[in-house]
């Protein structure tokens, strides 16, 4: 069976996205920080055998490699670096930053993902698929910034974006393909109840897309609807 190793799989997309390869019987390596109160994975977890809940902090690396030599028997399929923050707040924008969100904000939302990519390399290896993927944003997007604002997130997204389309160029000759997704804007804790977009239905989307998608294609910036998106 396939198998998927998901980053902040306790709630919203990572939460659905758990739910979604369940239902078609892949095997889930499921990561987060408070296993313990992550009730709702806890239930998929009931209901799924092929599911694993694995606590991971992304921002503590040594925590990643542990987790990493822990797995060290199991391919990978898909690596999906779903977990991220938003860091940006009223009070901390220009002329009142706070240096410090900053840098954890770019520490999660843009390193973690290499780093966990490095870590895991012998996994993708191991697997037939071999897929790295990576969930940005459109507000990594400098072309489609027409509203400043949220330099923290933005900023951490679209270190993400370089850093991804460098790995899918590196990792070319290791037949690693990377694949870099926007979700749309979508009704989570994060996105907020606004948000026109559904969980399952931005999941659906990506899985299809993930499911869909080559090493011709690596390094691409595409949404939920397999659309390219600017840079």
């Amino acid at each position: 069976m396939p198998s998927v190793l998901i980053t902040g799989a306790n709630r919203g997309l990572g939460l659905e996205f758990c739910k979604q390869y369940g239902e078609q019987g892949w095997r889930i390596f499921a990561c987060c920080r408070q296993p313990a109160t992550a009730t709702a994975l806890q239930t998929l977890a009931a209901q799924y055998p092929n599911l694993s809940i694995h606590k991971l902090d992304v921002a503590d690396f040594q925590q990643i490699d542990q987790l990493a030599a822990q797995l060290s028997l199991e391919p990978i399929d898909v690596l999906l670096s779903n977990a991220g923050v938003y860091g940006d707040k009223n009070g901390n924008g220009f002329g009142q930053i706070d240096y410090q969100t900053w840098q954890h904000t770019l520490q999660i939302n843009t390193i973690a993902p290499v780093k966990l990519a490095e870590a895991f390399l012998p996994h993708l290896l191991k697997s037939e698929r071999r897929q790295l993927v990576a969930i940005s944003t459109l507000m990594a997007s400098m072309a489609d910034n027409g509203s400043g604002g949220s330099i923290f997130y933005r900023s951490s997204k679209a270190g993400l974006n370089a850093a991804m389309k460098s790995l899918a160029i590196d990792l070319q000759a290791e037949k690693i393909s990377v694949l870099i997704l926007h979700p749309g804007w979508v009704k989570t804790d994060m996105g907020g109840n606004e948000a026109p977009t559904l969980p399952e239905e931005s999941i659906s989307g990506m899985r299809k897309v993930i499911d869909e998608f080559t090493l011709e294609n690596s390094g691409t910036f595409l949404n939920f609807k397999g659309q390219i998106q600017p840079w």
